[in-house]
């Protein structure tokens, strides 16, 4: 056994998941009728019930001593201070100077990063406003980011999310190497109004590289050599190889050694976001992370939510025993949150060592994965209804749609999600009636907001990656995912967040106790 596992903390964890073993939510809301309000906290327009968690307050006490024992408080301050807490490459980590508001941030490092964003906004500003045109005077009408895995995820992600948004150049993404991706793109682009930048820290990633070099010929072969310097910019840190390219070391934009790819969205490397929408929407993106990196490092622990959220993954993985963790929007602008989060997650803590080299015996990090919920439910969640593991599952879904097809109700995706049957009924509707039977394992719930806007967005990005490393555990909502059995029914899993409006907050708090197995993990985005 590890240091770890063999620690009074741990000790006294797998205490009490044996302890909870047998015991339904339904008993812990009969012995605390306000569960609902007590196992709750709220944070930058985040509302977290996780009332609903098989925890009482004696296992959540023994939660924040695991955080206490392994230092997290300490952990959490030299983060903050600059100190190397990459043990690795004795580096700091300083992904929160890059969201901190310009002008106001203290940081050792604060310089350089607002010098940087502050060349970021002067060359955006030039091409959204038309100074900086194509070699042939043509407006930029697209811009091109070729990059793979950090440099590619966040920004495809942040634009794909916030699309309706854009009012600049239109933003493309290419990272497949096996060439399909650059040429269907290219087929639809004109040279004479396209900018490409290219995102590699060493500026000699294989598949980046290969990429550019693609993009440079059908370039050079329409408008020829000298268009070069005006088409590509690049965002690395390497002088020589970029002039080498034939891009201007003006045109470089550089980020740093701590800048790991998976928090870099924030860095040089949203460029192409600062290009689509415009510096004030990229100070907006940056001001919800920062509100949520301030709660991180000043709140209580049994009000903070990465730390809670991160202490319920690890009591789900480690003590409860969830075979993996699904991220599953019930929102087609995330559709490619899960994967940026897979890199956050499986790069961030898959390990088999601890930082002093010896072998683990506990869960680092569960297998992360997702799609889409509708399909979805045309897919795996066969495995999730009938299979006999038990998976983690968050659920995401936007209140307020940025499109015009409002009569496409909320209901219907509850019903999609099957937890129509556990919400309390609207004003006029007929309550649906609670179900009878074994309903220990439920843990129903969403995570829904009121829209997908750039500091909503990013304070919900920021939340997954807030560094709370110590623990060597995963940092996202954990939910159980279990079996509910109506009476001669099928087995159905319900998933992990049920989410309110501010204005239903209340009333369903009120409601819950007319619900047989109380709704739980209430998320509400002011």
């Amino acid at each position: 056994m590890s240091r770890l596992t063999q620690s009074p903390a741990w000790q006294a964890l797998q205490a009490q998941a044996q302890r909870l073993q047998s015991v339904s939510t339904g008993e812990l809301f009969a012995r605390e009728p306000l569960r609902a309000r007590l196992f709750s906290a709220e944070a930058c327009g985040l509302y977290l019930d996780y009332s609903k968690q098989r925890l009482d307050a004696e296992a959540l006490g023994a939660l924040l001593g695991l955080a206490q024992q392994q230092e997290l408080p300490q952990w959490r301050e030299r983060l903050f201070a600059g100190e190397a807490v990459n043990h690795t490459e004795q580096r700091a980590a300083w992904h929160v100077a890059l969201r901190a508001p310009r002008g106001q941030s203290a940081y050792a490092v604060s310089a350089e990063v607002e010098a940087v964003r502050s060349a970021m906004y002067r060359f955006a500003g030039a091409v959204r406003s038309g100074e900086r045109r194509g070699a042939g005077g043509a407006r930029i009408s697209d811009v091109v980011n070729i990059g793979i895995g950090g440099s590619d995820f966040g920004p495809r992600m942040v634009c794909d999310a916030l699309a309706p948004l854009i009012d600049g150049p239109q933003p493309h993404f290419v990272a497949n190497v096996d060439g399909a991706e650059l040429h269907a793109l290219l087929a639809r682009l004109r040279p004479e109004s396209t900018l490409f930048v290219v995102t590699s820290k060493t500026f000699t990633t294989q598949e980046t590289l290969a990429n550019a070099q693609q993009a440079r010929a059908w370039l050079v072969a329409a408008l020829g050599e000298a268009a070069v310097a005006r088409h590509f910019v690049a965002v690395s840190t390497q002088v020589e190889a970029v002039r080498a390219f034939g891009i201007d070391s003006a045109d470089m934009f550089g980020f740093w050694e701590w800048v790991g790819g998976r928090y870099s969205l924030w860095s040089a490397v949203g460029l192409s976001i600062v290009l689509a929408l415009g510096p004030e929407r990229f100070d907006a993106l940056c001001a919800g992370a920062h509100a949520m990196d301030r709660h991180f490092a000043d709140a209580a622990p049994e009000r903070n939510l990465p730390l809670l959220l991160g202490l319920l993954g690890v009591w789900n993985t480690n003590f409860l025993g969830c075979a993996s963790q699904l991220v599953v929007p019930y929102a087609q602008r995330l559709s490619l949150f899960c994967g940026w989060a897979q890199q956050l997650e499986m790069e961030s803590n898959g390990k088999r060592v601890d930082r002093s080299g010896a072998a683990v015996d506990y869960a680092t990090t569960p297998a992360l994965w997702g799609s889409i919920g509708t399909n979805a439910q045309h897919a795996y969640f066969q495995m999730l209804h009938q299979g006999p593991a038990v998976h983690a599952v968050d659920f995401i879904l936007p209140v307020e749609p940025q499109h015009l097809w409002r009569n496409v109700d909320d209901r219907d995706i509850r019903a999609g999600t099957g937890i129509e049957h556990r919400l309390p009924a609207t004003a006029g509707s007929q309550r649906p009636r609670p179900l009878q039977g074994p309903c220990d394992d439920v843990q129903p719930g969403r995570l829904r907001l009121p829209r997908i806007d750039r500091r909503h967005h990013l304070a919900i990005v920021d939340r997954h990656q807030n560094p709370h490393r110590r623990c060597n555990v995963v940092d996202a909502h954990r939910l159980q995912i279990r079996h509910l059995v109506p009476p001669g029914g099928r087995r159905h899993r319900i998933p992990p967040f049920v989410a309110v409006t501010v204005v239903e907050k209340d009333r369903l708090a009120a409601e819950l106790r007319f619900v047989a197995d109380p709704v739980e993990h209430v998320i509400e985005i002011e």
